[in-house]
């Protein structure tokens, strides 16, 4: 078994789901034995200044084994897994030498991840595909890059004669919330540039990311018994309705790709009495961003008039940036990962992040941060799969990045 999937198996049978509205980093304290255990192993690799601080950020060097003088580089990725699909008790089957048809992921269920509608299956026939058996997640975002990251340094601390600059590891908590940087020590961290391994297959490499905002929507109205309530019901049910129809159509992430912006109603619920609706907002375009801010804005004004004041209340709360404003004064960056995938027969896919990373927020912190792929693909959800010889490509890869900013 190779060393990658060894770490990889181990890490997603730990259950490190964060969750939503919670004001404590990490959100669930199980994140945290995680990192203990990711602690552990670095301390026994011989990892140098390895910590574990008290929101569970994990902290480690690979020490330099040259004095060349080499700019310190760092590599993130996040433990937690997504709060959309349940990641306890994950049951991972690989399917060794896959052969191109559906995979029948339950047996008991009859689930089946189809050629049809996820053909990229495709690029992997002859490889071995680890697969969920469609009750979790896989945990492949972003378990994948914290076990590649963690197999480039076990590779490098037992072999010092290869030769590279001082090496700062990161793992963060509560990345899929949206805070998984809220308590990263830049400063301590020392690093001045690095990358997150937190992309999707293999060959993605990605500076430019969504600009994000949510928006609380809540809707007050008044409960008369329907028998009686001519002139006086005010159903917050139905303005919610009227709210989310007042916007775009189409500004929907079932109609956009690329760098088409979105609102995305993320939950609702309630009654007659009070109603709330989430959403998130995107855009790449900054413009487009603030656009889309106040023309929901916008939207509760009018129905204010239309219903009274204070009918409706948004609260919006930006999350992060595009950080390709951050990026493309270090671009030797995407160069050296451009350079480094071709000369190990990768083809690089420089695309646009449809969501962000840790990354967007700590290059606006002042540490330029570019993500590069784990290999995996489907996320959040029970279709999640990762090649396992993406998983090793992409240590290759990490190893020929520390190689290249060496030689710089």
């Amino acid at each position: 078994m190779s060393e990658v999937l060894n770490h990889f198996l181990k890490y997603i049978s730990y259950d490190t789901q964060s969750k939503d509205e919670m004001e404590a980093v990490p959100s669930t304290e199980k994140q945290k034995i995680l990192a203990q255990e990711l602690a552990l192993e670095l301390r026994a690799m011989k990892a140098e200044d390895v910590m574990v601080d008290d929101h569970g950020y994990v902290y480690a060097t690979i020490p330099a084994t040259t004095d060349k003088s080499i700019p310190v580089l760092g590599f993130v990725s996040h433990m937690d897994t997504s709060p959309a699909f349940s990641g306890a008790g994950v049951k991972p089957q690989i399917v060794k030498n896959y052969d191109g048809n559906d995979i029948l992921l339950n047996k008991e269920t009859g689930l089946t991840m189809k050629v049809s509608d996820f053909p990229y299956l495709l690029k992997y026939i002859g490889q071995d595909i680890i697969t969920t058996d469609g009750t979790t997640l896989l945990g492949a975002d972003d378990k994948a890059g914290v076990a590649e990251i963690m197999t480039m340094a076990e590779f490098l601390l037992s072999h010092p004669e290869v030769p590279h600059g001082k090496i700062r590891i990161g793992f963060t908590p509560d990345e899929e919330v949206g805070r998984g940087s809220d308590f990263f020590d830049v400063k301590g961290f020392g690093a001045e540039v690095a990358y997150t391994v937190d992309g999707g297959g293999l060959g993605e490499l990605e500076y430019e990311n969504f600009n994000a905002a949510s928006a609380k929507v809540k809707v007050h109205g008044t409960s008369i018994h329907p028998g009686s309530s001519k002139g006086k019901m005010k159903n917050a049910l139905l303005v919610a309705m009227e709210f989310h129809n007042m916007l775009p159509a189409f500004d929907n992430p079932m109609y956009t790709e690329g760098y088409e912006g979105f609102f995305h109603l993320d939950s609702m619920g309630g009654g007659v009495e009070e109603a709330t609706m989430n959403y998130i907002i995107r855009d790449h375009s900054k413009g487009k961003f603030e656009e889309k801010k106040a023309f929901i804005l916008r939207v509760e004004e009018y129905l204010n008039n239309r219903y009274g004041a204070g009918t409706v209340e948004v609260l919006l709360k930006d999350s992060y940036f595009n950080m390709k404003e951050k990026i493309e004064p270090h671009m030797y960056l995407i160069d050296i990962a451009k350079t480094a995938m071709e000369e190990l027969e990768i083809e690089p896919m420089v695309t646009p992040i449809r969501g962000g990373t840790d990354g967007a927020r700590l290059s606006y912190e002042g540490l330029p941060c570019p993500n590069i792929c784990t290999g995996g693909y489907n996320y959040h959800g029970k279709f999640e799969f990762v090649p396992v010889q993406s998983m090793e490509k992409v240590v290759e890869l990490l190893l020929k990045i520390v190689e290249k900013f060496t030689e710089r």
